[in-house]
């Protein structure tokens, strides 16, 4: 499908990486690994032809289509969810504004004896046609499916897209790319702004995609889930294995050993060899056997051993000064969204120096109280914070909030103060951004790059309490695990909302579950939690929900019951034979329209036989519609 081969790519007379090659088949599904920075999105925009390549080629097979998701959009303003959504099915809605104004046309023009008028009807048939053919008729069914899999409401169908955040907005630009027939998907960091259950819900859809699949994404969990290849970037190289993520690690780390073992097998017979050309060099009769040595040994390929890049960012939070023993008190606050209750008659005491984790799905109010907390949005009831509280705080989408026309370090220096500003550099490199790399402007940072920057600003201002929403998004393994030790380290108190167990593991001791507008705690680390919720991590705790909701109270039916079930289930097995047997001829038909229309149509009662079949179709299905709301009627 791709073929990449010798592909370089640099910023600044450095290389990004440089003549790497591989080729993308129908069926894989490749993870795109490396620290950030290392040119993850940036060879997707290659891929996608949104960049110019410095040298090398990327031949594609002819007529291909290919999907980008990227961590930057820019909607239309003033469309719908819907509205927005449609935009995927580009030749659908071109065919709509042409059969609108041929309707138009026919509408209010009268001569109907003339040529142009018999045209416009036969351009309104064949339009129609295709109309259907392309899908014209089912897209809007299959858009609001999509949607819903997504984590969308009916209700949310009709509101504009302006209205939502960028983590919503997102997932429409998904489902757009999903709902489009793409070869080749682009998916850069999709998971960032998913809840679990939609996540699950993107894992299955990937799984069963027949094109190819690049997904950067520093998801574990999600990659392991999804991937059947991965390819990693390092050091301007890349490294290329049929294993998804885990298995991954451990074949490259089994290679790497390979390699030290078998560069110090030939370092030992280098030296030897050496040894042997400095006794013989000395004796005129053994002088042709050095020289022989010497150009066996100018031969020897070296062996190499891959080199790792270790280079991670350095991260301390101070603690500003020391605040009283409360530092959060919540009493009888409520919350709601218009009709939206989201947070109902909460009370909680947060003291000085506790870890707190706040836990559950998207939309049960996590975010939502610590905003609160902070003094950005309002509420009913009381919020006090103690003596000597300062808040840090992290917002899900921080790195939105940075100008992407100042430099990384115009930046830094544009939020400090008098006493931080000298520190500007210092903070800078210790977060990677080191040398001409602080001259960078905001708009070409990586999404990961972004997030650092953001925690380096945050260290500008005094905090003993840190509020932090989600703050692994974009970073990479690396750079999670050096935040997760800073936060183990920081001797102040701290809140913190997340999803991802390995990160909270050993990080937090205290644990508020939100959930339908309530909050439960757990006085423990999110270990204790899980094991008190008897799942193994939040993921199982999603699907243990949808499994109770299928096991409530089934009703007992008598023996007379029984037997009508039997008989329903037999007429719905042999009215669904027949759907599938009518649908395969249908498509079949819709095949043969598209490849060759005129020889089609021009069969003896071809359209009449055409919507026999469809309207068949369409009793069939109104059966199995009754036959299974009959059924159903049993199991209430």
């Amino acid at each position: 499908m791709l073929n990449i081969h010798n592909l370089s790519v640099s910023f600044g007379g450095e290389y990004l990486f440089e003549e790497i090659s591989f080729r993308l088949n129908s069926g894989d599904r490749v993870g795109l690994i490396g620290k950030n920075g290392a040119g993850k999105s940036t060879l997707l925009k290659l891929l996608s032809k949104e960049m110019p390549i410095d040298s090398g080629t990327i031949a594609s097979d002819k007529d291909i289509q290919l999907g980008f998701l990227k961590q930057d959009i820019d909607f239309v303003q003033g469309r719908s969810v819907l509205e927005e959504s449609y935009q995927a099915f580009v030749e659908i809605k071109k065919i709509e504004l042409e059969l609108d104004e041929i309707n138009h046309q026919l509408a209010e023009r009268t001569d109907y004896e003339s040529e142009s008028y018999n045209q416009l009807i036969v351009d309104l048939s064949d339009k129609t046609q295709h109309y259907e053919i392309i899908g014209g008729y089912n897209y809007q069914g299959e858009t609001e499916k999509i949607l819903q899999g997504l984590g969308f409401k009916r209700e949310d169908f009709d509101k504009k897209t302006e209205t939502f955040s960028g983590g919503w907005r997102m997932r429409i630009e998904l489902a757009k790319l999903l709902l489009q027939d793409n070869d080749v998907l682009l998916l850069d960091e999709p998971t960032n702004h998913l809840d679990i259950e939609s996540i699950i819900w993107l894992e299955q859809f990937l799984r069963s995609y027949t094109g190819a699949v690049v997904i950067v994404s520093h998801d574990k969990m999600f990659l392991d889930n999804v991937t059947n290849r991965t390819i990693e970037i390092s050091l301007g190289r890349i490294y290329d294995y049929n294993k998804p993520y885990s298995k991954y690690l451990v074949l490259r780390n089994e290679i790497k050993e390979q390699q030290l073992s078998a560069q110090k097998n030939q370092a030992k017979e280098i030296q030897q060899a050496e040894r042997l050309i400095e006794k013989f060099r000395a004796k005129s009769t053994k002088a042709s056997m050095a020289q022989s040595l010497i150009k066996k040994l100018d031969k020897i390929e070296r062996i190499e051993v891959d080199e790792d890049d270790n280079s991670v960012m350095t991260l301390r939070f101070p603690v500003s000064v020391t605040p009283g023993k409360v530092v959060v008190e919540v009493d009888k606050l409520y919350k709601s969204y218009g009709d939206n209750k989201v947070l109902s008659n909460i009370n909680i005491l947060i003291e000085r120096g506790v870890k707190t984790a706040f836990v559950g799905q998207n939309g049960q109010g996590k975010s939502t109280l610590a905003k609160i907390m902070v003094g950005d949005i309002d509420y009913d009831g009381n919020v006090k914070l103690g003596h000597n509280v300062q808040i840090g705080y992290f917002a899900q989408n921080q790195a939105e909030y940075l100008d992407g026309s100042k430099t990384v370090l115009d930046t830094m220096i544009d939020a400090a103060n008098e006493k931080t500003r000298s520190k500007v550099r210092d903070i800078l490199g210790s977060f990677l951004f080191r040398g001409d790399e602080v001259e960078k402007y905001v708009r070409v940072l990586s999404g990961g790059e972004r997030n650092r920057l953001a925690l380096a600003k945050m260290l500008l201002q005094p905090f003993n309490v840190l509020v932090m929403d989600e703050p692994t998004n974009h970073l990479d393994i690396k750079s999670k695990n050096v935040l997760k030790q800073a936060l183990q380290n920081f001797e102040g108190t701290l809140i913190l909302v997340s999803h991802d167990r390995d990160f909270l593991q050993g990080l937090t001791n205290n644990v508020y579950e939100f959930k339908e507008g309530n909050i439960k705690e757990y006085l423990g680390d999110i270990d204790y939690y899980l094991d008190q919720r008897k799942v193994e991590d939040f993921r199982a705790i999603e699907k243990k929900k949808v499994v109770v909701k299928q096991k409530e109270k089934p009703k007992e039916n008598t023996y007379e019951d029984q037997k009508k079930i039997k008989s329903l289930k037999n007429k719905l097995s042999s009215v669904e034979s027949k759907i599938a047997l009518l649908e395969k001829e249908i498509a079949a038909i819709d095949q043969e329209l598209l490849m060759n229309y005129d020889a089609t149509i021009s069969k003896p009662n071809f359209f009449d036989s055409y919507e026999n079949k469809k309207n068949e179709l369409k009793d069939f299905m109104n059966r199995w519609e009754e036959i299974t709301l009959q059924l159903e009627d049993f199991s209430l």
